[in-house]
């Protein structure tokens, strides 16, 4: 048993039985199981999801997936290092809150109190002091952060505040800085590769991206995630940023090895157009080719894209096989021509998917 497999393992037993953002219950006290495809499921229960990710890509998804399932877990990148994180993260020492504070936001319901504290965590102060540009549900993370010395616990308080349908979790509890190695970044040296630091600085670098890393390199994954991704029914990745917010996820050696062996299924997630710098000029079987050389032994289900955003479904396809994966088409974008996902057309798109691969439902 090699080192890695024995860490996943003693997590694997480590994990909190029953521990949910809105109440688990304890073992003893579960409903009775039954057996579906192969899996214990529990009687009723609708799919358990976690969803890979951050910033607006792991937000547009968890806006969809909380519409088709109350057991949704979100495990957010910890390798942001712009904006208030950045400065929270550089004063204090903490995990960037903003990624997690996004997802949170993405989580609340639709009802009166859901949308009015999405909009009190994500206010912005204006100023002209230190606390200009601070997101308030940065300040309220990290101030819980520092009362009860607990990433999980804190973020699971602020989810009952708000009334989140899901939990957040970080995917490491150590802040992480993201590494790219870029060809071209000088345009004087169109040939040679550079290193480029920090995930603000990569999302936005000129050039080519060729790999990214971490540092540590090594980082420890958050157990609770480990958990999830082991415990869930599906588990999505994407979108988002390809490079600095889907990439980090594969990078985390306890997290890459969950994904590897969780009997979950895995939907892949496209964007709906590169992104200018770190993917621009991308077709989206490229996004697969990045995704294989960082993870070359991740197996996916299916891959899901926008039908307006792959103009050559057959290259895609013998991409998607190279996962083992099927390619599942369908409108997921804003009708309004900006390259936005609609959490409606997305969450019916995910609710087909589940229900056409996934073999366990109806859930609902």
């Amino acid at each position: 048993m090699t080192g890695r497999t024995l860490r996943l393992s003693r997590l694997r037993r480590a994990a909190p039985e029953g521990r949910g953002g809105r109440g688990g219950r304890p073992a003893e006290a579960r409903e009775p199981r039954e057996t579906r495809g192969g899996r214990p499921r529990r009687r009723g229960a609708q799919p358990k999801v976690v969803a890979l990710g951050g910033g607006m890509g792991l937000s547009a998804s968890l806006a969809a997936l909380r519409r088709i399932t109350g057991d949704l877990t979100a495990v957010v990148t910890v390798a942001d290092d712009g904006g208030s994180s950045g400065r929270l993260r550089d004063e204090l020492g903490v995990l960037p809150p903003g990624d997690l504070r996004k997802a949170l936001a993405a989580l609340c319901g639709d009802d009166d109190w859901g949308q009015t504290w999405a909009r009190v965590i994500q206010h912005r102060f204006q100023s002209e002091g230190d606390l200009h540009g601070h997101a308030v549900g940065n300040v309220l993370i990290v101030a819980l952060w520092e009362q009860l010395g607990d990433h999980v616990q804190a973020l699971d308080l602020v989810g009952r505040l708000l009334g989140a349908h899901g939990r957040v979790l970080p995917m490491s509890a150590v802040p992480l800085e993201l590494q790219a190695l870029v060809r071209g970044h000088d345009p004087d040296r169109p040939d040679d590769i550079d290193t480029v630091r920090g995930q603000a600085t990569v999302a936005l670098t000129p050039g080519e991206v060729q790999s990214v890393h971490l540092v540590p390199h090594d980082p420890p994954a958050v157990p609770e995630a480990v958990a999830a991704v082991l415990d869930a029914d599906w588990v999505v990745i994407g979108p988002g940023s390809w490079f600095s917010s889907v990439m980090p996820h594969l990078l985390v050696p306890e997290l890459l090895d969950a994904l590897t062996a969780t009997k979950a299924r895995r939907v892949l997630s496209l964007n709906l157009a590169p992104q200018p710098g770190e993917t621009e000029g991308f077709s989206p079987q490229r996004h697969l080719e990045v995704l294989a050389r960082h993870a070359p032994k991740l197996a996916l289900d299916v891959v899901l894209a926008d039908t307006a955003a792959v103009p050559d479904r057959e290259s895609l396809t013998e991409a998607a096989k190279r996962f083992g994966a099927a390619v599942e088409l369908a409108p997921v974008a804003r009708t309004d021509g900006t390259p936005r996902h609609d959490p409606e057309l997305l969450a019916a798109a995910y609710d087909r998917i589940f229900r056409m691969h996934g073999r366990i439902g109806p859930w609902r």
